[in-house]
């Protein structure tokens, strides 16, 4: 017989994230017809509030899928077989978006990286002004990767391929940075932004996302990949009705609709203030402990996760076990090349100062149970910054 564990679990990976208690009732209301009016009410208002959280007046597309059904929507609308497109090595996830563009006949040139830096603008300029055919159709990067708390400047990204005089499109991954990090897809020039439901907008697994420009639209009209669930044609016509050209989530977009109007209560610079000031106490715990931040770059910092180096000869894979058993909480694994290396906390969507301070006692209490070399007191460095008004 399985012992009974009172308290909650704390869910401290950097997504799926903890679901509000507002966002689970909202999803729990009866299932409607989605034919009917009152649906195409719900669709109109998510879709038009999808738009605030992108910064955007370009049409927002929704599908029922994880974030890698979006990073496909991305590619097949926009491109065609054989079509070279330039990727960015920032860690684990832009790897898995470049062997799903491999896969889908595309060629890819890929920059190395070793995982502990953002995207380099001036590298990815560079390259396009070496493409004097300019055959490269698209630049795709990952605006935080998850896999290793690096966020790379996207505002510079458009101003480097312009100075390339080059007319390559620019998708961006923001799947761990959406509703929790600045983001601007029509100011920064995006042409598809892809995002899914379960990290910032604090909802279950399930719903992904792309942002879309007049030039990723005109792309979509030439492309010839083939495409039939993610068809963005067959989706903007239903969706002028308020409507999907199939079933759709319903009972996720109840809960889309409640985390919207959760985040406008709060006001989205404040949401990006909680977020950066919860990275910044982990960050300075991290220090005080004497442990290795995996980003390299103060301004490639994450504020939705971080991801911490154990030393040489110690398994983070074991840490988090001697956590989960024995103060019930889940901390992301090291991913690629950095399993059984790494660990990530996830300080991202429904959290405050409280789950924050629980979060690195239980991290602190579970380094010394696991006899990981470090300095005591980092969670009292973090509890006298956020006592601090900071």
């Amino acid at each position: 017989m399985t012992r009974l564990r009172s308290g909650r679990h704390f869910l401290q990976i950097p997504g799926p994230t903890n679901v509000p208690d507002r966002i689970l009732h909202a999803i729990g209301r009866p299932t409607i017809d989605h034919r009917g009016p009152e649906f195409a009410r719900l669709g109109y208002e998510v879709l038009a509030g999808l738009k605030e959280i992108f910064k955007t007046n370009q049409p927002v597309i929704v599908y029922p899928a994880s974030g890698t059904g979006a990073w496909e929507a991305a590619l097949v609308n926009t491109l065609s077989p054989g079509d070279r497109i330039l990727m960015v090595e920032t860690g684990q996830f832009a790897v898995l978006w470049k062997k799903l563009a491999e896969k889908l006949g595309l060629k890819v040139e890929f920059l190395p990286g070793d995982w502990r830096h953002g995207v380099d603008a001036s590298q990815i300029e560079h390259h396009l002004a070496n493409d004097s055919a300019q055959e490269i159709k698209a630049v795709c990067v990952v605006h935080n990767e998850t896999s290793t708390g690096v966020a790379s400047d996207v505002a510079a990204l458009r101003p480097a391929i312009d100075r390339a005089g080059h007319p390559a499109m620019l998708m961006v991954d923001t799947i761990s940075s959406f509703a929790s990090m600045d983001y601007r897809h029509d100011e920064w020039q995006v042409d598809v932004t892809v995002a899914g439901s379960q990290k910032g907008l604090m909802l279950p697994p399930g719903l992904s996302f792309n942002a879309v420009s007049d030039k990723a639209l005109a792309a979509s009209r030439t492309a010839t990949l083939p495409r039939s669930y993610w068809n963005w044609s067959d989706m903007l016509a239903a969706n002028k009705n308020g409507f999907f050209p199939y079933t759709p989530a319903t009972n996720l977009l109840y809960g889309l609709r409640e985390s919207i109007a959760m985040l406008r209560e709060e006001g989205l610079d404040n949401v990006f203030a909680r977020h950066a000031r919860h990275a910044e106490a982990t960050r300075r715990a991290i220090a005080a402990w004497g442990l290795e931040i995996v980003c390299k770059q103060p301004h490639a910092y994450s504020n939705s996760l971080t991801a911490i180096m154990l030393p040489d000869g110690h398994d983070a894979d074991q840490l988090r076990q001697i956590i989960l058993e024995r103060f019930d909480m889940s901390l992301g694994t090291g991913l690629g090349k950095f399993a059984g290396k790494v660990f990530r906390i996830g300080h991202l969507g429904d959290f405050n100062d409280l789950a924050l301070a629980a979060t690195l006692s239980g991290v602190e209490m579970g380094l010394s149970l696991a006899e990981i070399p470090h300095k005591t007191g980092g969670t009292s460095v973090a509890l006298e910054y956020l006592g601090g008004g900071a």
